[in-house]
């Protein structure tokens, strides 16, 4: 993680280091899910980067692999919690109109019900 962007301020980063606590469920070179404290469905995961970027609309072209990584961590997850079948949903909010309240890029993987639309 040294070469990578951290925020000492960023709980997201202390998760993804260790210095925080939360049930991590996976992990690999660049991504860490956990389950949300907060859950707004039966299944409700928080897929994280390792690098500190705030959100979206901070992704670079050299974040190309990492979001392949976010995806396919996804796909994973969906199929071992058990929703892959019946359906699932994966967002990110992004600036504070946008719902986002923790400033690093995460995903929300949510599923295990019907989902409704709009969503807020």
């Amino acid at each position: 993680m040294s070469d990578l962007a951290f925020d000492s301020g960023c709980v997201f980063c202390r998760i993804a280091i260790r210095e925080a606590p939360a049930e991590i469920i996976h992990e690999s070179g660049t991504v860490v899910a956990f389950r949300d404290l907060n859950p707004q469905a039966p299944v409700h995961l928080l897929l994280i980067t390792k690098e500190h970027i705030a959100s979206v609309a901070e992704i670079e072209e050299r974040h190309g692999d990492v979001l392949a990584d976010l995806m396919q961590a996804a796909t994973h997850l969906a199929k071992a919690e058990g929703i892959a079948e019946g359906g699932w949903r994966l967002l990110s909010n992004v600036g504070r109109d946008g719902g986002q309240t923790v400033f690093h890029l995460h995903f929300h993987l949510l599923g295990g019900r019907p989902m409704t639309w709009p969503p807020g």
